[in-house]
């Protein structure tokens, strides 16, 4: 009896759970129904806001960003408004399916675009890491010859002092030979 009594309680849970779903009751389309392409962007920013939320949920409690509110206030609709359209949206799944779709699309689109700017960026900033590391070289070669040129002008100076020197000497020398040697003066003291 027990193999009859498993397929008699089986057969009336399946009666009960057929029976049961009769009275589903379908969402109706509402009044202020968002429109599929207002919900597809919708979507499409929720899915960004929950992996920022998911990313660094601190950063944004910190900066008071609410994520709903936000959401409700760009797209001008109410809670009520998008849980009525969502249900209604939901119940038609295939509807529903290729919404998501195209959010996935956008979100791959948007994706590939960040990447792309992100990639652009490495380039610009490994550029000017050439360029700096380039203009310090330079700098340091210039340094270099800077202080090979000052070095020789110092030597240029020390001589040329010295040249100088010599030449200061020599301008003695010729001065001296100038001048006429003083004259004797003498002085009868025979008076």
């Amino acid at each position: 009896m027990t193999g009859k009594f498993r397929n008699s309680v089986f057969w009336i849970l399946i009666g009960l759970a057929a029976f049961s779903c009769q009275d589903v009751h379908k969402a109706e389309k509402p009044d202020d129904l968002i429109a599929e392409d207002q919900m597809i962007d919708i979507l499409t920013e929720l899915s960004l806001i929950q992996a920022a939320r998911n990313f660094n949920k601190q950063k944004l409690e910190d900066l008071g960003i609410n994520p709903d509110e936000y959401i409700y206030e760009k797209y001008g609709i109410d809670s009520l408004q998008f849980e009525k359209s969502s249900d209604y949206y939901a119940e038609n799944y295939l509807e529903y399916d290729r919404m998501y779709d195209s959010v996935k699309a956008r979100i791959e689109k948007l994706k590939v675009r960040l990447d792309s700017i992100r990639d652009r960026e490495i380039e610009i900033r490994d550029s000017l890491a050439l360029i700096t590391k380039d203009s310090l070289k330079m700098v340091d070669s210039l340094r270099n010859t800077v202080k090979m040129d000052s070095l020789e002008i110092e030597q240029f100076m020390k001589n040329w002092k010295g040249e100088n020197v010599l030449l200061e000497e020599q301008d003695a020398e010729e001065q001296d030979s100038l001048i006429a040697p003083p004259a004797i003066i003498k002085t009868d003291n025979s008076n």
